[in-house]
Order: C-alpha cells, then structure tokens, then sequence
C-alpha cells in the first residue's frame, strides 16, 4: 500500500526536479498545513483551532507592535541626541 525504501528516494528524487531546491521546503509547509486543516476538520475541532491560531497571531501582532514601537522610541532618542 505504502512506498518502501527505494519508492521513497524516486518521489522525492521526481519532486526535487519538478519543484527544484528553492520550492520543496515551501511546498512541505504547505502539504503538511493542509494535512492538518483536513484532520481537524475531521474531527470537527476546527473553530476551536480556528480560534487558538486568531489568539496566536494576535499576540504575534502585539509583540511586532511592541518591537515597533521600541525601535521608533531609540530613533527619536537617537535623532533628539543628535540634534542637540
């Protein structure tokens, strides 16, 4: 049913030429986050999972923010320096 040893090397030997070096690591993300979403919604946990990714990538938003505005901060501090 499944690919043994050797069947393993040839497909992805196949896909390295298909997608080539740069593509193939962009495509594994991709295969595996689809892999996942259709697992989930399998097994009917997916607005919670919804959920738990909107409150990760809020709080990555908030740290982005939070770098923003620290960087703006020593650039003002930086600029005020100088000017003086």
């Amino acid at each position: 049913m499944f690919p043994k040893g050797f069947e393993w090397v040839v497909i992805l030997i196949v896909a390295l030429l298909i997608f080539g070096p740069k593509n193939l690591p962009k495509l594994g993300k991709s295969l595996g986050k689809t892999v996942k979403n259709i697992r989930e919604g399998m097994s009917g946990d997916g607005e919670q999972a919804e959920e738990a990714e909107v409150v990760e990538e809020d709080d990555e938003v908030a740290q982005l923010e939070a770098q923003l505005a620290e960087a703006k901060a020593k650039k003002e501090a930086a600029a005020a320096r100088d000017a003086e």
